[in-house]
C-alpha cells in the first residue's frame, strides 16, 4: 500500500478542483446535480484504494471545491441555495460511507488470501507425509509454516516426550501457561518464554515444537493457532512410522 498511498492522497485533494474548474465554464447551463454525480464518481474511485484518510479527503475537497465554483454565489465559500447546502453534505458522506466499504471489502479480501494461504500450507504438508519424505525434510517445512502463519520468530523441533512448564498451544487452539488461558488476541503470545506445542499421534507424544515470539508482539487468531496444531498433527503422524534424523531442530 506504501508504493501508492502519496500519489492516491495527493489525487484526493487535486482531483476534485480539477474537475470543478473543468464545469466551471458550463455551470450555467449544468446542473448540479450531474457534477455532484462527476465528483461522487471522483470520490469512490479514489475510496477504492482502501485507503480512509483518501476518501475523507477527496469527499471534503468535492465538497469545498463544489461550493466554490458551482454554487451561488460563485467562486465564494458562501451557498444560498438548501438543495446546493445539501448536495454538498451528501459528498462528505458518500466519501465516508464508501471508504469505509472499500476498507472493508479490502480486508475481506486478505482474509479470504490468508485463508487459502492456509490451506495451501496444510494440503503440501499431507501432500508430504503421504509421499514419506524425510521426516527430517518434514519438520523443516511445517516449522517455516508455523513462523510463517503465527507470525513468529521462529521454530525449532525437539524429538521425545518430555513435559516442562513453559505456556502450551493446545489442541483447541488455547495458549495456557499454567493452567491460566491467556488472551493472544488482546496481549499476544508470551514473549519472556518459548510456547511448546506438542506433537501427538495415537495418543502418544512424539516431540513438540518451541515457538519463539520475543522481538515483536504476535497476536494470532484462534484460526492461525488451529492451524498451527494441524501441521503438527501432521508431524505426529509422520513420526508414527518414522524418526527424524536429528532430535533437535
Amino acid at each position: 500500500m506504501e508504493s501508492y498511498r502519496n500519489p492516491v492522497l495527493a489525487a484526493s485533494l487535486l482531483a476534485p478542483p480539477a474537475v470543478c474548474a473543468l464545469l466551471t465554464p458550463f455551470r450555467d447551463s449544468f446542473d448540479n446535480a450531474n457534477a455532484a454525480l462527476l465528483l461522487a464518481v471522483v470520490i469512490v474511485a479514489v475510496a477504492a484504494f482502501g485507503i480512509r484518510r483518501a476518501g475523507v479527503l477527496a469527499a471534503v475537497s468535492s465538497a469545498v471545491w463544489f461550493d466554490f465554483f458551482l454554487t451561488v454565489p460563485y467562486n465564494t465559500f458562501t451557498i444560498d441555495s438548501r438543495d446546493d447546502v445539501e448536495t454538498t453534505i451528501l459528498l462528505v458522506l458518500i466519501g465516508v460511507v464508501v471508504s469505509e466499504i472499500a476498507i472493508w471489502g479490502r480486508r475481506q479480501q486478505a482474509r479470504a488470501s490468508r485463508h487459502r494461504g492456509y490451506l495451501d500450507g496444510v494440503i503440501t504438508t499431507s501432500q508430504a507425509v503421504a509421499t514419506g519424505g524425510s521426516a527430517d525434510d518434514l519438520i523443516d517445512h511445517v516449522r517455516a509454516e508455523l513462523t510463517a502463519v503465527l507470525g513468529i520468530d521462529g521454530t525449532k523441533f525437539v524429538a521425545g516426550d518430555k513435559q516442562t512448564s513453559a505456556p502450551q498451544l493446545n489442541a483447541d487452539g488455547t495458549v495456557t501457561r499454567g493452567g491460566h488461558v491467556l488472551k493472544v488476541e488482546r496481549d499476544g503470545l508470551p514473549t519472556n518464554s518459548e510456547i511448546e506445542l506438542s506433537v501427538h499421534h495415537a495418543g502418544a507424544t512424539r516431540g513438540r515444537f518451541l515457538l519463539t515470539a520475543a522481538a515483536r508482539i504476535a497476536r494470532p487468531d484462534l484460526e492461525q493457532r488451529l492451524v498451527a496444531v494441524a501441521l503438527a498433527d501432521q508431524v505426529g503422524a509422520a513420526l508414527s512410522t518414522q524418526e527424524p534424523l536429528h532430535p533437535h531442530l
